[in-house]
């Protein structure tokens, strides 16, 4: 089995998809790693601020924060070998760093449903009557979060 692991900047929760300004890649990569999963793919990912322990635990991390600082961040390694710095790769861009094949590839989805029952990186998503992390009293997503959310 390949195994993924994402080493992510600092972000406010696992997903970073919390705040006024979210970044789009990050739903849309949240998405592509959950798809990768559905594949058979093991994925683990981390957050600098949140598992800071994983980034000094791998020897290859340790030496890319000292040689390039966070600006290096994200991080993708497979099986355990640094393939991507810095960027957030497409669904077929992982897809081949994961040794799928490009006709197992599908196409990103644009912006995840706020209201399918998952929201991006697999949280319950929105719905106006039950909130849920990085929601507001109306369903939407990419609003600050609750206290003690995220």
């Amino acid at each position: 089995m390949t195994y993924v692991q994402v080493f992510d900047p600092p972000m406010c929760c696992a997903s970073g998809v919390c705040g006024p300004a979210v970044d789009p890649a990050l739903p849309r990569f949240a998405a592509d790693l959950d798809w990768l999963e559905s594949r058979g793919v093991q994925v683990d990912r981390y957050a600098l601020s949140l598992q800071p322990e994983m980034f000094a635990a791998v020897p290859a991390v340790q030496e890319a924060l000292a040689r390039d600082g966070v600006e290096c961040l994200p991080l993708i390694l497979v099986d355990g070998r640094i393939v991507s710095s810095g960027t957030h790769p497409s669904r077929d861009h992982l897809a081949a760093l994961a040794g799928l094949t490009a006709s197992t590839a599908e196409p990103s989805p644009a912006t995840p449903s706020t209201n399918s029952g998952q929201g991006p990186a697999g949280q319950e998503s929105c719905n106006p009557a039950g909130g849920g992390c990085c929601c507001d009293s109306s369903g939407s997503l990419n609003v600050l979060p609750p206290s003690g959310c995220c």
